[in-house]
């Protein structure tokens, strides 16, 4: 499918991502960047990969409020309607709603296509690197939640939303998204890049805050 066909695409999810915290359509078209970045050297559909990418969150809002209990099964549905409408290619319809099904990470899921595997990956490597340091802050700000307090320890299980610190998130969250654990060579080599650069973070704002340079 060609840039016209992502672009229609791109105006049909953003009415769905709006207000959606944490999973706002600018994660979507970073996804959709990375997929695009991934899938050139790792030779996958890119078509497959750049409607998953756009697609994969856009039932997150109704599981925020409620209204579903898994985001990646109604959003399955909602991406076949949507690529029908669209005129995407029916023969690779399902291959699009078998990677959004399989995106989430929690689920462990085991995926059986190199396009499922790249958009799992590049779901998570937004979970990593300058950006999400940006939004982990941004978040915090607008919750009341404290940058660092040493008196609270980080909790063994990350519940989502419920860190109690900026830099207990990156203990909670981030730091468990090791790089051995994405599916592509490609992914992996990217993750470990942003990996060490939230270590590096943390590691200087802890040397600062307990004044050691």
């Amino acid at each position: 499918m060609g840039e016209e066909f992502f672009k229609k695409l791109k105006e049909k999810v953003k009415p769905f991502l709006e207000r959606v915290e944490g999973h706002e359509f600018e994660h979507s078209e970073r996804v959709f960047n990375m997929v695009m970045h991934i899938g050139k050297i790792e030779k996958a559909d890119l078509d497959v990969l750049g409607a998953a990418a756009l697609l994969h969150d856009i039932a997150r809002g109704k599981e925020d409020r409620k209204e579903i209990n898994d985001h990646a099964l109604e959003g399955v549905k909602m991406a076949k309607e949507i690529l029908y409408e669209l005129g995407f290619h029916k023969d690779k319809i399902e291959a699009v709603c078998y990677a959004i099904q399989s995106h989430p990470s929690h689920l462990k899921i085991n995926t059986k296509t190199k396009e499922a595997a790249i958009l799992q990956d590049a779901d998570r490597l937004d979970s990593l690197g300058a950006i999400v340091i940006s939004r982990i802050f941004t978040f915090d700000g607008k919750n009341n939640i404290p940058v660092y307090d040493p008196s609270i320890p980080p909790d063994k299980e990350y519940v989502p939303y419920k860190s109690r610190s900026g830099i207990n998130f990156f203990y909670e969250k981030i730091f468990k998204l090791k790089p051995e654990t994405f599916n592509t060579k490609t992914a992996k080599e990217i993750a470990k890049h942003r990996y060490n650069f939230c270590k590096e973070f943390v590691d200087e704002f802890l040397k600062e805050w307990n004044g050691e340079k």
